[in-house]
């Protein structure tokens, strides 16, 4: 069976996975860039942008982690876009315009299923479906490969409380969000689940890797 994984989630020193306030103008809520500062100075930020350079030392080890094995990701509908409800703008078509960084299906969970979208290099497909069932489809699309859960914080909880994952890689942060969308609530006890190991970086990042017992 093939494993579901989840890679480079960061969360701050209190949990938040996200700030509030999410927007067009602030895809990150309050918290702007700073969860995901870490990532974007690895040469992997900097690949998938086109660019050359970037850091080689413990965070690009596990920001290179993302891709390899995967073949098809499962994300939450905010992660695609800060609509809510109904879709009312048929132009958008994803934070990162025409050119996504994804070269596998995606799944999009919402409750406003719709049409697949194809653009290059990937088609993401809009589905109203429970944890398992997405995973089964996601699994459809893409047999005997892992399947990527990328979040955003919800889709990751709602993942965890079905018991649906095998390896988490959480970045913990150093920084302090006060509120937002927390990613431990209601998960108490998880660890019981997982072996977990600890790395630091250099950066103030504290890589933390649970995989299933």
């Amino acid at each position: 069976m093939s494993k579901v994984r989840v890679h480079n989630f960061a969360v701050s020193l209190d949990g938040y996975g996200a700030g509030a306030d999410q927007s067009m103008e602030q895809p990150f809520g309050h918290a702007d860039g700073r969860l995901m500062s870490w990532f974007m100075g690895t040469r992997s930020f900097h690949a998938m942008q086109g660019q050359e350079g970037g850091s080689t030392g413990v965070d690009e080890s596990f920001a290179s982690a993302w891709g390899p094995g995967i073949g098809v990701e499962i994300m939450g509908r905010n992660k695609f876009g800060p609509q809510r409800g109904p879709w009312t703008d048929d132009d958008w078509i994803g934070w990162w315009g025409d050119e996504p960084p994804f070269h596998t299906p995606v799944v999009v969970l919402t409750h406003h299923p719709r049409e697949p979208l194809a653009l290059e290099g990937t088609t993401f497909h809009f589905v109203d479906a429970a944890p398992r069932e997405a995973l089964a489809e996601a699994r459809a699309l893409a047999p005997d490969t892992d399947v990527r859960i990328g979040g955003g914080v919800e889709t990751v909880r709602e993942f965890l409380e079905a018991d649906l994952i095998d390896h988490l890689h959480v970045a913990v942060v150093p920084i302090v969000l006060g509120r937002g969308e927390q990613l431990w609530t209601g998960l108490e006890r998880v660890e019981e689940r997982f072996d977990i190991e600890t790395t630091a970086s250099p950066s103030g990042v504290t890589h933390l890797v649970f995989t299933r017992k």
